[in-house]
């Protein structure tokens, strides 16, 4: 798996994987450890949104060691219950800013979601720029994909202040903002399509047999 380098016109910008889910509807366990034509779904993840940003940040709760071959930093949310997307990109942007305090943004995506693609992170910040909106969302055929998202790590005391009123749908979090939309076609195949389901990873199979990847 070949994933060409974008050119890097847009500001700093650090990756948060989101791998905290449950997985109950994959029966449990990690389901971005599922491979995917032979590899795990968050290592598909790595090697697209790598060479998009400067760094990047698995977040995810319990053992830290299950992802210690990817060589990344795993960070943990903080409230309690998995609280859901909103809890993971807070850790992300928390542990960002403790270590990067310069930093401006951080984009967030699901690991479930292997066809992510090669521009995602300049077209996020194109977006932002041309409506001066504050946070900016993927879109593919007129399905907005909230998780997928461009954040500015000043929004981290609202987003704390929100969770702590108990607040954990993303798209409420965001009718809060300006939000900015860049879009996707879904032919040949969603670059947003995430895995679920075995059903869904059986799918995901068949768009790779198919030639349908739409990885470059």
């Amino acid at each position: 798996m070949q994933i060409s380098q974008p050119s890097q016109s847009h500001a700093s910008t650090t990756g948060i994987l989101l791998a905290g889910g449950r997985a109950t509807r994959m029966g449990g366990g990690d389901k971005v450890l599922q491979r995917l034509g032979g590899i795990p779904l968050v290592a598909r993840v790595i090697a697209i949104l790598q060479p998009q940003c400067d760094a990047l940040i698995v977040s995810a709760n319990g053992k830290v060691a299950r992802f210690a071959e990817f060589g990344l930093p795993v960070v943990a949310d903080e409230i309690e219950d998995y609280a859901g997307p909103l809890a993971g990109v807070l850790a992300g942007l928390d542990f960002l800013a403790a270590r990067q305090p310069q930093a401006a943004f951080a984009v967030s995506v699901s690991s479930d979601t292997p066809f992510l693609p090669a521009d995602l992170v300049a077209r996020l910040h194109a977006a932002r720029a041309a409506a001066g909106a504050d946070i900016v969302c993927a879109r593919s055929g007129g399905i907005i994909h909230p998780v997928i998202a461009l954040w500015p790590l000043g929004i981290r005391p609202a987003l704390r202040q929100a969770l702590a009123e108990n607040l954990r749908k993303v798209d409420r979090f965001l009718s809060r903002y300006a939000v900015a939309y860049a879009d996707w076609p879904v032919v040949p195949a969603d670059p947003f399509f995430n895995i679920n389901t075995p059903d869904d990873l059986a799918a995901a199979e068949r768009i790779l047999c198919d030639g349908k990847d739409v990885m470059p």
